[in-house]
């Protein structure tokens, strides 16, 4: 019985494989939205089989890297982005709140620490800072630095030179999510542009940091819309250290609520190709997955996902419990990093 994968698998994805783990190499190709929907479109077991053979490849299987999200600055933004209950233009439950103190931030930080994150993320509801609250942030960034935490950031467009301060301060890993496909992109956000996410997202890598960089998938786009994200963000040179794979969670008042929801094997395929095409990258659940079972998480994991948002909440929505996590941790035999 023929137990290797199909045959586009052993003559084009070597290739490509190739490209993403050596960018450096220009004869290499880079993915084209075809062939990652060639991928999205494969059985699911040949599509998994593959997964598992490049996650193995490059990272420990059962080791999960847990980050925890806080809201430093929470509602009032003047974005129009489709899915966001932070936008002041929405009726829904979250207010427009004043930054957290610096007191506020580290107590916070401590606990995710003693929690087992080894990753601290702050995330602000600005369409991009102003120089008065880099200010603010920065020290924010060296204080929770000090406490040995990885440190990540997700503030909006960067204006010219705020990066390098970011960087000064010690920002490990700044989060600007490209969010979709770009021939999609306008359906879901109008008050900037695709090129504006892609000029933050240099700008952070002429500074020097990391880039954290994924998208949200179940809003109403097709199969081809989520190749096209999984293309833009494997062909970035060098391709995001962290690629967040958010499922749409339906808030309230938004222009996203009502939206037919994704099916839980579509996004588990999705997990599938964002580890394919970007090998070395930490692959994250993260919004969405308080709606997922554990049979699901699982799956996400054996697909190639091993970085979590680790809490009872992310910036505005709810998040699996800690407790919870580590039930599901040792019901799988996986360990943190």
């Amino acid at each position: 019985m023929d137990q290797q994968p199909s045959n586009y698998l052993n003559s084009m994805t070597k290739e490509q494989l190739a490209y993403s783990a050596d960018k450096e190499d220009s004869t290499l190709l880079p993915w084209n939205v075809s062939q990652i929907e060639d991928l999205l479109n494969l059985a699911f077991n040949d599509l998994i089989f593959q997964a598992q053979l490049v996650h193995r490849e490059y990272h420990d299987v059962n080791k999960i890297q847990l980050s925890t999200l806080v809201s430093v600055k929470t509602g009032g933004c003047s974005e129009d982005c489709g899915y966001c209950p932070q936008a002041a233009r929405y009726h829904t439950d979250v207010n427009n709140e004043d930054m957290l103190s610096l007191e506020k931030v580290v107590s916070a930080a401590k606990e995710a620490k003693n929690q087992g994150a080894s990753r601290f993320c702050m995330g602000a509801a600005w369409r991009g800072p102003k120089q008065r609250d880099i200010t603010k942030i920065t020290e924010i960034i060296s204080a929770v630095k000090r406490l040995g935490l990885e440190t990540c950031a997700t503030l909006g467009m960067l204006k010219p030179g705020q990066a390098e301060q970011l960087s000064d301060a010690g920002l490990d890993y700044y989060n600007h999510n490209l969010d979709t496909a770009p021939e999609f992109y306008g359906e879901i956000i109008t008050t900037r542009v695709y090129q504006d996410r892609l000029k933050t997202l240099d700008s952070v890598r002429t500074a020097g940091m990391n880039v954290c960089c994924g998208g949200i998938v179940g809003m109403g786009e097709s199969r081809n819309a989520r190749a096209g994200l999984i293309a833009q963000l494997a062909n970035l040179n060098p391709y995001p250290e962290s690629v967040p794979v958010n499922r749409l969670v339906q808030v309230k008042g938004t222009p996203l609520y009502g939206t037919g929801e994704l099916d839980s094997f579509e996004f588990i395929r999705t997990i599938a190709a964002a580890r394919i095409t970007m090998p070395k990258a930490m692959v994250r659940l993260s919004a969405g997955r308080s709606e997922m079972s554990e049979e699901v998480q699982a799956l996400c994991f054996l697909a190639g996902a091993n970085s979590i948002f680790y809490g009872d909440k992310l910036l505005t929505t709810g998040n699996p419990e800690a407790e919870r996590d580590r039930i599901m941790f040792r019901k799988l035999g996986l360990k943190s990093l």
